[in-house]
């Protein structure tokens, strides 16, 4: 359940959690058409702090320029009601899901007549895939990541989690904590909701925008702190037997942050322990994020609060 905070931004306005609710006959029930975004606010020594609240909310846009949605609000808009969401909600560290969806009009694929609404609410959540850190087991998917020019996969788009949700309950029903879809030519895309990294002879391999993945800015963090530390990241196609050698593997996004992998289709990655590289890379990242190290991209947009941190969350 997710845990409920007071207020919730809609168009402009803060409405009260329960308020915020759409029409049955939404278009965004019947066809899918919204887009969306995961954002993570982190508890700093001086106050909340919003990670790369810019890009997300760029990406936001470019998503809904994809499917013809107007949105009017500026990225500066946006990112200014995100941050108020937080103020006012007085609730952090947390999760800030934006929304854009095609709301009540008329029924029927053609969007065109449907009005377009703009939703945030933030609210906690902790650990997505493993609390431990010791890393997960999964599995590669029976099902396949969206074909090129079928669905746009550098949207983040609401209809492209259905394809998701089968990677997700396919892994859960097999007693997996997570799947890896394979892109329609064969070679390794991504997990249900999360960019992959594997690691082989000292080398940091991902899937390269072609292969129908999400441009990830949590990815996108990852390669940056690589480079700062001199490891070589080569974005290429990735057979799916790299899974099984790979001296290393992780997840990344919003939620999953940067998450071990333990065994691919119970085959053990090494030898089952967090590598050398992902520790790097984890604890650069996490020093970054709670305040240890100099937020030298300027990744964290600092929230402005009037008061001490009210709950414990």
């Amino acid at each position: 359940m997710i845990p409920k905070t007071e207020k919730i931004w809609h168009n402009g306005k803060f409405v009260a959690w329960d308020e915020a609710q759409i029409h049955v006959l939404s278009h965004v029930v019947h066809y899918g058409s919204s887009v969306f975004e995961g954002i993570r606010c982190y508890a700093l020594p001086k106050g909340p702090a919003i990670f790369r609240a810019q890009e997300h909310m760029q990406r936001l846009l470019d998503s809904a320029k994809v499917y013809r949605m107007e949105l009017p609000y500026s990225c500066e808009e946006l990112v200014h009601a995100m941050s108020e969401l937080v103020a006012v909600n007085g609730v952090w560290p947390c999760y800030i899901r934006p929304i854009a969806l095609r709301g009540y009009g008329e029924l029927g694929v053609n969007p065109a007549k449907c009005p377009v609404d703009i939703y945030m609410a933030n609210f906690s959540w902790g650990k997505y895939l493993s609390e431990g850190g010791e890393g997960v087991d999964v599995c590669v998917s029976s099902w396949n990541r969206l074909a090129p020019n079928t669905l746009p996969t550098m949207a983040k788009a609401g209809a492209n989690y259905m394809n998701s949700q089968l990677i997700k309950m396919e892994a859960l029903m097999n007693g997996y904590a997570e799947g890896i879809a394979l892109d329609t030519q064969g070679f390794v895309c991504e997990g249900s909701g999360e960019n992959l990294f594997a690691v082989r002879n000292g080398n940091l391999y991902t899937a390269p925008m072609g292969n129908s993945v999400l441009p990830g800015i949590t990815r996108d963090s990852v390669i940056r702190l690589a480079k700062d530390h001199c490891i070589p990241v080569i974005e290429q196609v990735i057979p799916r037997e790299m899974l099984y050698i790979a001296d290393e593997l992780f997840f990344t996004g919003t939620a999953a942050e940067i998450s071990p992998i333990r065994s691919v289709d119970k085959i053990t990655v090494a030898k089952g322990a967090v590598g050398p590289i992902t520790k790097i890379l984890q604890k650069s990242f996490f020093d970054i994020l709670e305040g240890q190290a100099e937020d030298k991209y300027h990744w964290l947009m600092p929230v402005p609060v009037g008061k001490e941190h009210p709950v414990e969350v």
